[in-house]
């Protein structure tokens, strides 16, 4: 969760005034902040782009007649926050993210006009190799040099064990967001762009050791309103079998199987779930310490989402993809739920949609 103050962990769970800030960075330097009558923020960790933002402005002037006006969407950034107006007058907001400012519509009469923008991943990803391209070295290494031949200033933060890897080469045109996943890949992280518009590389918290960050809990100064539970055996393994060659390094094929083997486990290897394998494959894997290292920590995503929840809740913009939350059902129960995804609007709505995995029972 971004760091927040206790203060404004209170306040969002009572009535409070919303304050919600969307500035213009232009490509020229200048920054603007844009009045704006509403918009949304949607996050989803199972996207190229975590985030995408749309925001609508009643000024139908703003709509660009050329690529040099002030909203043109050649290179412009939006960086948008959303927080609390206290009752003192003070202002506590957190960042939902930067976006590159990808279209703009509306009435050139009459408005209003909607903004729409998506994470900076689009911007590595846009940019496909073209050129022949080789990386070596570790991982984390490999990811920095493919995101900042993109995004020379773009800031890399490292919350993953690193670990060297295999050289790696791809072709003229291809896709060079998922290079950079591939590379994360091998030591079993993800990549995505933090709401400070930084790059993160990290591995997706173990829910049953992480401590949760917040509670959603029904009744009086509680933030639960409302909750759908299911489970699916869809997309969920009980085994990954990870392998690698690498004819650049001249080194043999090697592979490692991990599986669930947890007896009270309800995706247990050879149980009643049967056997589920996942199979993943990287020339950057090129030692069997590396492939069982790879397995291990995808196995904890593959076989993760075995109870799913939406969730509807007073909304608080400092969650963040992953964070683990405790939800206080109205009958007591209680539950650990990791978040996956959701949705903040702009307007005066308190409230948010919360999708999330891995449910477990607390207590």
């Amino acid at each position: 969760m971004y760091p927040v103050s206790a203060r404004f962990l209170a306040a969002i769970a009572e009535s409070h005034q919303l304050a919600t800030v969307v500035q213009l960075f232009r490509t020229d330097g200048a920054v603007t902040t844009l009045p704006h009558t509403g918009g949304s923020v949607t996050v989803d960790r199972t996207a190229d782009c975590r985030r995408t933002c749309t925001v609508e402005i009643a000024d139908p002037t703003l709509i660009p007649r050329i690529p040099a006006a002030a909203l043109g969407v050649y290179g412009a950034l939006l960086r948008i926050s959303r927080g609390v107006r206290y009752s003192d007058g003070q202002v506590e907001t957190v960042p939902l993210g930067v976006f590159r400012l990808d279209e703009i519509s509306g009435d050139p009469d009459t408005g209003p006009v909607t903004l729409a923008g998506k994470s900076l991943e689009v911007a590595v990803g846009d940019d496909a190799f073209t050129v022949p391209t080789r990386v070596t070295g570790t991982a984390v290494g490999a990811v920095t040099t493919l995101i900042q031949a993109t995004l020379p200033s773009a800031t890399i933060l490292n919350r993953a064990a690193d670990a060297p890897i295999g050289p790696r080469s791809w072709d003229v045109g291809h896709d060079r967001w998922a290079a950079v996943a591939e590379c994360a890949a091998a030591i079993g992280a993800e990549v995505y762009a933090d709401p400070d518009g930084n790059f993160v590389v990290s591995q997706l918290p173990d829910i049953l050791t992480t401590t949760p960050v917040w509670t959603i809990a029904a009744g009086l100064g509680g933030a639960y309103i409302e909750a759908a539970r299911g489970m699916s055996a869809n997309g969920v393994y009980n085994g990954v079998h990870a392998s690698g060659e690498n004819t650049e390094a001249g080194t043999p094929p090697v592979s490692a199987l991990v599986v669930d083997s947890d007896p009270t486990s309800p995706t247990y290897w050879g149980g009643p779930y049967g056997r589920r394998p996942y199979f993943y494959s990287s020339s950057t894997l090129t030692s069997v310490n590396a492939c069982t290292q790879a397995a291990g920590l995808l196995l904890r995503q593959m076989a993760a989402p075995i109870a799913t929840a939406s969730i509807t809740s007073l909304a608080n913009p400092a969650l963040e993809p992953g964070d683990t939350i405790r939800v206080v059902y109205p009958d007591g129960s209680k539950e650990i739920h990791q978040v996956s995804s959701f949705s903040l609007s702009l307007d005066t709505s308190g409230v948010m949609e919360l999708g999330t995995i891995s449910a477990k029972g607390d207590g």
